[in-house]
């Protein structure tokens, strides 16, 4: 059961930046196809310092990625797509103008009270997940806080629709003539909607910056005065990196922003918390089955404080490079941006906002440490790559035989012993023959054998969040069922 308090998907422009990993999750639920239809692709980045170009980088230099490395898309198709998706599933109930306005947490439930048009009610349930925004009101029923940095810089973030030839391109200019002493970044959005965030200063007067004379002005100071565009939306703003100590308190978890927030540079915002409820819901979803113990839920917390605190070390990393506070900081900051034009060392320096990539968890729990040596492949906590593959003779790709499940993909034959139920798959590669209902692949440009580091018998445990949990060289069943046990959190339970 879904409550939202209004009775829309969100208006006004929020996230615009969808990256592979969260297009790949909106994949594994039937809703990627209209996103990318709809959405503009990008992959190429340029960083400009006063009038000239530093340099140019590209997200996607290899190829045998089924989604691009990002989709500009405006959040409100998002959640239509979502919504659209979500109304066909069994089960899924959406109520719209539900304001939750008192929470109440117990050991065994969670009582919520709701008001509606028509009066209040009150709902009994197991979990209550909250993802009630920045300034969650759920959070401040349970007396709760979030920590960490409130910045004084000021942004304004407007919307413009516009035809132009400009490419499809991400463009963040550091102390342009146009805006002498602060950044601007830009990028391309559907329907020709042009998105420009003007950095202002932490002295700058907000409701003067919104005047649409002022706006005018700094637009035609990027663009000229001979482009013809249309004002969409526009607001100030000043970022913050902070987050609840725990996401988890009782029957109630925290998602989203209601959970962590951080700067918009490097899209860390909206695909962090996308990652963050998939991460949530697979474990969950098998708490109540039965299948897991609810001690699995704890890493939850575990896994996602990390993804949490990776991406507000970036963001705070980025602030401290737009907006150096000491002369020592600036001089820094400028030489490195001179230098970036001719030395490929301090392009690392350059930091622009570090694009969101998916967090690994090393350490986690759930994985089972490598007992074999690896020259390469993919660790336990690191998320699985994609690649193309044949199936029967028909083209698909690899990780739309991942997620949902647990799945054993394996190089050659099957382990004497292995049986499948419904919450194992098994996928093959170049075995002639497997269990009955295992999915037989064949490695079409022998990218997943480069991206695995697959030799005959190598064979990956994959979570249904599509992370591997244990990987081997040579495995047997009992290997795979122990394993499996692990990442369903089973061995805390006994352990206990």
């Amino acid at each position: 059961m879904v409550l939202d308090d209004n009775n829309t998907v969100s208006v006004g422009s929020r996230a615009i930046c969808f990256a592979q990993r969260t297009l790949e999750i909106f994949d594994r639920y039937g809703c990627s196809q209209p996103m990318l239809e709809r959405g503009v692709q990008w992959q190429i980045g340029k960083v400009f310092f006063k009038d000239a170009l530093v340099y140019e980088f590209n997200l996607r230099p290899e190829g045998g990625h089924r989604m691009p490395p990002f989709i500009n898309l405006q959040q409100y198709y998002v959640e239509d797509y979502l919504v659209d998706r979500a109304v066909t599933l069994e089960g899924v109930d959406i109520r719209w103008n539900n304001q939750v306005i008192d929470v109440r947490a117990g050991t065994d439930e969670v009582m919520v009270t709701v008001k509606t048009p028509d009066g209040n009610y009150t709902l009994r349930c197991d979990y209550l997940l909250v993802a009630d925004g920045a300034n969650s009101s759920v959070r401040r029923m349970l007396g709760l806080d979030v920590s960490g940095e409130v910045f004084n810089d000021q942004f304004l973030i407007t919307d413009i629709r516009m035809k132009t030839g400009l490419p499809t391109e991400r463009r963040f200019h550091f102390d342009p003539p146009f805006h002498p002493n602060q950044s601007v970044l830009l990028h391309r959005q559907a329907d020709d909607v042009w998105r420009i965030d003007f950095q202002l200063g932490q002295d700058a007067d907000p409701a003067v910056a919104l005047l649409p004379a002022n706006i005018q002005l700094r637009i035609s100071a990027m663009l000229g005065d001979d482009l013809d565009w249309e004002f969409e939306w526009a607001s100030v703003y000043r970022f913050r990196c902070q987050k609840m100590d725990r996401f988890i308190h009782g029957r109630v978890f925290f998602l989203g922003d209601a959970a962590h927030q951080v700067a918009p540079f490097g899209a860390r915002g909206a695909n962090g918390a996308i990652q963050g409820a998939e991460n949530l819901a697979w474990k969950l979803a098998r708490v109540l089955d039965g299948r897991a113990p609810t001690t699995l839920l704890a890493s939850y917390d575990d896994e996602r404080q990390l993804a949490a605190r990776e991406n507000i070390l970036n963001s705070t990393r980025t602030t401290d490079f737009m907006s150096p506070k000491t002369p020592i900081s600036r001089l820094f900051r400028d030489s490195v941006l001179r230098l970036a034009r001719e030395h490929s060392f301090a392009r690392t320096l350059v930091n622009s906002g570090r694009l969101s990539v998916p967090c690994a968890y090393p350490d986690s729990i759930l994985n089972t440490p490598d007992l074999d040596i690896f020259d390469g492949g993919i660790a336990p906590g690191s998320v699985c790559p994609d690649a193309p593959i044949s199936i029967g003779g028909q083209r698909t790709w690899l990780q739309q035989q991942l997620g949902n499940r647990f799945v054993l993909l394996i190089a050659g034959e099957t382990p004497a012993g292995l049986e499948m139920d419904s919450d194992l798959s098994l996928v093959c590669i170049g075995a002639k023959q497997g269990l009955g209902g295992a999915i037989i692949i064949d490695d079409v440009e022998g990218l997943v054998q480069q991206r695995y580091a697959l030799a005959p018998g190598s064979a990956y445990l994959i979570r249904p969040d599509q992370y591997v949990c244990a990987r081997w060289r040579r495995v047997d069943a009992g290997q795979v069922f122990g394993a499996r046990r692990r990442a369903l959190g089973l061995l805390l339970e006994d352990a206990a």
